[in-house]
């Protein structure tokens, strides 16, 4: 210190005599918070800017973002982020598409009435003439068949009409399809619109059968082309876009044969210009006669065996454009069954003018006309259709032992096991139960399983044998439709009857 004075003395500098040191202000507690909280904000702001500088994407930079940005970096414009070696960088993988959940669906007993919802979806090629709308249902009919009574019908559904949709509110009812596939709701666009076409006209729905239109004209071609009747001179537009210049002429009146684009073209003509009267009410009725006109093809004697021969191969090609929840040995069950049905055994129906309000609402901020129904008159039709000489529910009510005694089916009984008089014991066992055994056949080869043949819709018999016998397997029960045959079920016993069968038999 000494020699420091002495050096400013040498420098002649002078130090002050007084030196003052500032005092440090007083903050209050207030000031105190105030200055941290923008303290904190202000080193916040710093890494943040760093960070984001470091990070850029908005443009291409030079150099690698630091592994702290992530590898998959994806530049939130939408333009490919390039790295330094001028490579555009991956993004991250895209989201998978969650599948909706799956659902469990009511199934047929064998010997119930069946109902069953035909769709008929416009597909990819959406532009139609009528909007862009792929998963829009332009046809609904409700088919429904009782076997045992061989009786059938059929009711067609306007796609405009106004309807409560589950979950939805009210809408057109072609659009349930669309609102099930946007929300993933168990069983998707199949199961809600099965529930809106139920709910709407109060029958329960076993099955549904939707077809692609360009699937619908494949299979025409494939079976031969129809023959529809038609009583009004009609011009059809073949172009699927509806801008074309392709026609066809149906004259009127009879019978007219129709490939797989003519007839597409007529189930779904409506067009008034065209000869298509009645709007949707006359098409509906126009794609009955399509049904009913396939109906003739493929149960004709001629071509019903080739059908049923080629029948899982048909199913193999068809099967991106149909889908059904009807496994494939449950839609040849049914076959040979509704085979026997006459054209006069199906009541037809279309909802139609008479049974609906006309309306215009706003649907997706646009106007739209609609059909509002008049519940009372749809239920007095839904009742001819659906109730007139068989049930109404989807598993036979009443006593199971009372409906197999109803049917009074003729059963013959085969030992194809080597227990000895398991055939006349079992003929004994089934007339106490109330069957009727008429003869005991000769065996058809030995056998594990027990196997029944059917040669007659005797199906509460059936659906009775199958709980009876445990048969568990579609593999045990055999179609034959046989009208000479003089019994109608064939029971071939097999090695699992053995210890079931009851004692004192």
């Amino acid at each position: 210190m000494n020699k420091i004075l002495e050096f400013l003395k040498n420098m002649k500098l002078s130090l002050p005599k007084n030196i003052k040191v500032p005092k440090i202000p007083k903050f209050s507690v207030r000031q105190i918070v105030f200055w941290g909280v923008v303290l904190v904000l202000a080193i916040g702001l710093f890494i943040f800017a760093g960070n984001f500088t470091a990070c850029w994407q908005l443009t291409a930079l030079p150099g690698i973002a630091p592994a702290s940005c992530g590898g998959d970096a994806v530049n939130p414009l939408g333009t490919p982020v390039i790295n330094a070696q001028g490579t555009p960088v991956a993004g991250p993988p895209p989201t998978p598409e969650v599948a909706a959940p799956a659902v469990q669906y009511p199934q047929w007993d064998g010997g119930s009435r069946i109902n069953i919802v035909f769709f008929g979806l416009r597909g990819t090629n959406a532009n139609i003439s009528e909007g862009d709308c792929p998963h829009c249902t332009d046809t609904i009919m409700v088919l429904t068949v009782d076997p045992v009574t061989k009786t059938a019908g059929m009711l067609s559904i306007p796609r405009d009409m106004w309807v409560n949709i589950p979950g939805f509110g009210y809408s057109r009812i072609n659009t349930a399809w669309t609102d099930g596939e946007g929300a993933k709701l168990p069983g998707g666009g199949p199961a809600l619109a099965m529930k809106t076409v139920s709910q709407f006209i109060g029958v329960p729905i076993q099955y549904y059968i939707q077809v692609d239109f360009s699937t619908f004209t494949s299979f025409i071609n494939e079976i031969g082309g129809i023959d529809v009747y038609y009583n009004e001179p009609v011009t059809l537009n073949l172009d699927p876009t509806g801008t074309g210049t392709d026609h066809f002429k149906v004259t009127c009146c009879g019978i007219r044969h129709m490939d797989g684009k003519r007839a597409l073209a007529f189930a779904r003509c409506r067009d008034v210009s065209q000869g298509c009267s009645d709007g949707d009410v006359g098409r509906g009725k126009r794609q009955q006669e399509v049904i009913l006109a396939i109906r003739n093809k493929v149960f004709s004697p001629d071509y019903f065996p080739k059908l049923m021969a080629q029948a899982p191969q048909l199913y193999n090609i068809f099967s991106e454009g149909i889908h059904t929840n009807m496994s494939l040995a449950d839609a040849l069950k049914l076959a040979p069954l509704t085979k026997d049905i006459s054209i006069q055994a199906i009541k037809q129906g279309v909802i139609d003018n008479s049974m609906v309000t006309f309306a215009n609402v706003t649907l997706a901020g646009q106007p739209a006309s609609v059909y509002k129904p008049v519940p009372d008159k749809i239920r007095v039709l839904v009742n001819e259709i659906f109730t007139s000489g068989g049930v109404t529910s989807p598993i036979a009510q009443g006593d199971p032992v009372a409906l197999m005694k109803a049917d009074a089916a003729r059963i013959m009984v085969t030992n194809n096991t080597y227990t000895a008089s398991l055939d006349s014991r079992t003929g004994n066992y089934l007339n106490a139960q109330g069957m009727t055994v008429t003869t005991l056949g000769p065996p058809t080869g030995a056998s594990d399983q027990t196997v029944v043949v059917v040669y007659s819709p005797k199906l509460y018999a059936l659906r009775y044998l199958i709980q009876t016998f445990g048969i568990k397997s579609s593999n045990q029960i055999l179609f034959k439709p046989t009208p000479s045959s003089p019994v109608d079920i064939e029971i071939r016993l097999g090695n699992d009857w053995v210890s079931r069968l009851p004692a004192g038999y």
